[in-house]
């Protein structure tokens, strides 16, 4: 997990450990203790979406390239309280 300026900027668990809780205990630390309220997911990751979605994130602008002009969707999302 990386954080910035409270901003998310990368989470990343290991395949073999998904659904055990460790990306949501990553999350709640980075909430709790580096003020994490907004991130960006891309598009095409339904997955990292829909467990950020879970963990109480909206979408509140989207893109249609990623910030290097890729051709790779992005969604901005931030915590809602």
């Amino acid at each position: 997990m990386g954080v910035a300026d409270g901003r998310l900027e990368m989470l990343f668990v290991n395949p073999d450990h998904r659904e055990h809780g460790v990306g949501k205990q990553l999350l709640e630390h980075g909430i709790a203790h580096h003020n994490v309220s907004e991130l960006t997911v891309n598009e095409q990751n339904p997955q990292a979406i829909e467990f950020y979605q879970h963990m109480g994130f909206v979408t509140y602008r989207r893109t249609e390239q990623d910030e290097e002009g890729g051709p790779y969707p992005l969604l901005y999302m931030r915590l809602q309280r």
